[in-house]
């Protein structure tokens, strides 16, 4: 009953009074140390997040269903798109920062894969027993996009920089990707929490409701973006932890929560397919739209184009961060998921987090074994392709 209760005005009110400590303290009417300006700042970013969650589901009644998961992907992730976009911008100033983008990125890219993939079975198992989750035969349509998106992301790794080239090439495949997404067929969307509560308004109230909400977070986050990344950087070095990796897990750890939430519900509720879709979509946001605009916050801080460079240990993480990707696109090839496929997954995520020194090693063990999976599921990747083929053929037809 009291969750009932909680799920909705009064979550909203709750999130709202939680955003407002970071509001004061971005305004400069208070002021507080670095570790506390982080900590204040970064609930701040997640509770602008669940805002920015909840108007992202409502905004399924209004689009195809295909279309709509996939912008309640992006939207969900906005928050570590302004992060990221923050230390792109300060890399002008300092280049330390530029270190700081590759990291907060990497580290976003991997925690989707390492630990959100998981959680959906997880709770897939514990709720309803299932050993896998399947997906949908529309689903090769990302998986396609994601591969294509990775191979890119190794050249991006072997040459050590980011251009406006990379920029092109990355938002092209985007928009391809929400080009044919937009024409798949739509579906009732199933809503929860507040943005259920939100769904039984009238279109115009409902629509003003989401607009207001999305205004709110994206306006709170633009507010504590560029003061939460220096105070973060700012953090490290006061208490001796390697700001590198304070970046790479923490920011997009509080960033990502609201979605991590979201699809844990949708997976609770015996929508496992929904959620492993959404986090595919949101890969696919964070590999091509994330990475790509880098190097265009980057140019505009400069006020010339320039490429953002990348150190040894930048093209490490990006090689390894590409590794994991390819492995868990492989490992979806047969449009499934299992308990096994999510435990590797997991377990090489922790490995390379616990023990960083192991990165390289980590990297070559998913060399190895992506593929020997790939050749398990050699099929499936033609069958893929040609979906995705058969679809065009159908749309001209019409």
């Amino acid at each position: 009953m009291l969750l009932r209760a909680f799920s909705g005005w009064p979550a909203v009110a709750a999130v709202g009074l939680a955003m407002v400590p970071g509001l004061v303290l971005g305004l400069g009417l208070i002021d507080a140390p670095d570790a506390g300006r982080a900590a204040v700042f970064g609930v701040t970013i997640v509770a602008a997040a669940f805002l920015l969650s909840w108007a992202a589901e409502v905004s399924q009644l209004d689009f195809s269903q295909g279309l709509a998961l996939a912008l309640l992907a992006l939207i969900a992730v906005l928050p570590e798109y302004v992060v990221d976009a923050s230390f792109a911008w300060l890399a002008a100033e300092d280049p330390a920062y530029a270190g700081y983008a590759i990291a907060n990125m990497t580290g976003a890219n991997r925690l989707l894969i390492g630990v959100a993939w998981p959680l959906v079975l997880v709770i897939a198992f514990a709720r309803f027993r299932q050993f896998r989750v399947e997906l949908e035969k529309g689903h090769g349509l990302e998986l396609v996009v994601l591969l294509a998106a990775t191979a890119y992301a190794f050249l991006i790794a072997a040459k050590g920089n980011l251009t406006l080239v990379d920029l092109a090439v990355l938002f092209a495949l985007f928009v391809f990707y929400m080009w044919r997404i937009a024409r798949m067929p739509s579906e009732e969307p199933h809503l929860v929490g507040p943005a259920r509560l939100i769904a039984t308004y009238p279109p115009g109230q409902r629509r003003l409701i989401t607009l207001a909400f999305a205004l709110a977070a994206a306006g709170a986050i633009l507010l504590v973006a560029k003061p939460f990344a220096k105070a973060l950087v700012a953090t490290g070095v006061d208490l001796g932890i390697d700001e590198f990796l304070l970046v790479q897990w923490l920011a997009p750890l509080a960033s990502e929560a609201p979605e991590f939430v979201v699809v844990a519900l949708f997976a609770w509720r015996g929508m496992s397919t929904a959620a492993l879709g959404t986090l595919i979509s949101s890969k696919i946001n964070q590999w091509t739209l994330l990475v790509g605009m880098l190097p265009l916050i980057y140019s505009i801080a400069l006020g010339r184009p320039d490429a953002l460079p990348l150190d040894s240990r930048q093209q490490e993480e990006v090689l390894l961060t590409a590794a994991q990707s390819l492995f868990a696109v492989a490992l979806l090839l047969d449009l499934r998921l299992s308990l096994v496929g999510a435990a590797m997954l997991f377990g090489l995520f922790v490995i390379q987090l616990v023990f960083s020194e192991t990165r390289m090693a980590v990297t070559v063990v998913y060399g190895v074994l992506t593929p020997l999976v790939l050749l398990r599921s050699r099929r499936h990747l033609g069958n893929a392709f040609a979906w995705l083929f058969s679809q065009g053929r159908r749309e001209r037809h019409l």
